[in-house]
């Protein structure tokens, strides 16, 4: 391994995080992890955070090695032949690897009124701005949330436990994950808190005003605060900046998270695309990749060929309000089986695997190299989806494996 080998890391999430950490156990290796924030965001907790039980935020300090310098700052665009980042500050930043965790965060509704008079809320930013609000509305006042995934259902839960006047507007299926049987429980959980839930084509929103939401049957629902968590688009980073992305915009590797454009480039978390057959967005996939991610720059820095990824899964985890959840049980290639934890049993499960969590990143900062559970198998699932879908491969680069 070469003395000095740079690697940046783009973005402080749970995937970019893992990886930053984890680049950490070889010595001979520089990690600077730039992130727009200074503190870790819990996105998993940002419904707490709208209800009032969590801040959402953890110090940098306890889930970060100190062998990783935080760069406080965004990037603007990357220039892959020079191997560097542009910086929103106006600097730049050189790299040998470069691992590409920029994540997720809102989509563009395309809902006449609802730019403007919806709250969305899939960051940190967006549940600060959206607290206050809430807080400044009478409690009796009509409160509609957008979108019947885990978000949705876990924001109109912790709402109503504290008395709001909830209408949970699915658009679809209430939890499309979930198996029948666990979304019954949902549905049930949803019930006792006063949350109306409305389902199917005719309650797919068109448009959103200052004081209402309005239906696809026509119906029109008085909303003093709305919140919107329908739907998760990825930064367009990599698209200007030139490297091949899915429909959706997540960089394009094959199964070592590689770009199919640049060995030098990985991926990981909800930004990336592996092998166009992208993983469900969840820190529960992104943490495994960004483990991944950094034993496939150890591996092409060593001259070794990376292994690909093990995708496993273990369900989905909602939280129902503070003393109420659900585990969601799943086969290991993510699809819902019957069996399900619900109610208070639930409800400490998630609270536990949501502290699991900062411990796997807390745990592999002070052991780099430690966490190992991206390398438990998920199945022949994917294997033969790969076998049935075209594939791109990494386009050879001079000198590969080897750092400049």
């Amino acid at each position: 391994m070469a003395e000095n080998t740079e690697v940046v890391v783009i973005g402080g999430g749970y995937a970019g995080v893992m990886a930053a950490n984890r680049l950490t156990r070889h010595g001979g290796v520089t990690v600077t992890l730039v992130n727009p924030r200074p503190d870790f965001v819990e996105r998993i907790r940002l419904h707490q955070l709208v209800g009032g039980s969590h801040d959402a935020v953890v110090e940098y300090a306890k889930v970060l090695g100190a062998g990783v310098r935080l760069l406080v700052d965004s990037v603007t665009g990357i220039d892959a032949a020079a191997r560097r980042v542009a910086l929103a500050s106006g600097g730049t930043a050189a790299y040998d690897y470069l691992v590409y965790a920029v994540g997720s965060g809102s989509a563009d509704p395309g809902v006449p009124g609802a730019a403007e008079f919806a709250y969305p809320l899939n960051s940190l930013e967006e549940a600060r701005r959206l607290r206050p609000v809430l807080d400044a509305t009478p409690a009796t006042a009509p409160v509609t949330v957008v979108g019947g995934g885990p978000t949705g259902i876990e924001t109109a839960a912790e709402l109503a436990e504290r008395g709001r006047a909830v209408t949970l507007v699915c658009g679809g299926v209430l939890g499309p994950y979930l198996h029948a049987r666990g979304r019954r429980s949902v549905a049930g959980r949803l019930a006792r808190l006063g949350v109306t839930v409305l389902e199917g084509p005719g309650a797919k929103v068109t448009a959103v005003t200052g004081a209402a939401v309005r239906l696809a049957d026509g119906r029109e629902l008085p909303s003093e605060v709305t919140v919107w968590t329908a739907g998760f688009a990825v930064p367009d980073l990599a698209a200007r900046s030139g490297l091949s992305t899915d429909a959706e915009g997540r960089l394009l590797t094959d199964e070592t998270l590689t770009s199919v454009d640049d060995d030098r480039i990985v991926a990981a978390g909800d930004s990336a695309a592996p092998s166009d057959l992208p993983l469900r967005m969840s820190c529960q996939a992104a943490i495994p990749l960004g483990a991944r991610a950094a034993d496939t720059v150890l591996s092409r820095i060593a001259g070794e060929r990376p292994e690909p990824l093990n995708a496993v899964f273990a369900g989905q985890c909602i939280s129902l309000g503070r003393r109420a959840g659900i585990f969601q049980v799943a086969r290991r290639h993510d699809v819902a089986l019957w069996f399900h934890v619900a109610g208070r049993p639930g409800a400490k499960l998630k609270e536990f695997i949501c502290q699991g969590i900062v411990k796997h990143l807390a745990g592999e900062a002070r052991e780099p190299g430690s966490y190992g559970l991206h390398r438990v198998s998920g199945g022949p699932h994917r294997q033969r989806l790969l076998a049935a879908t075209p594939r791109r491969t990494p386009a050879p680069t001079a000198a590969a494996d080897q750092p400049a």
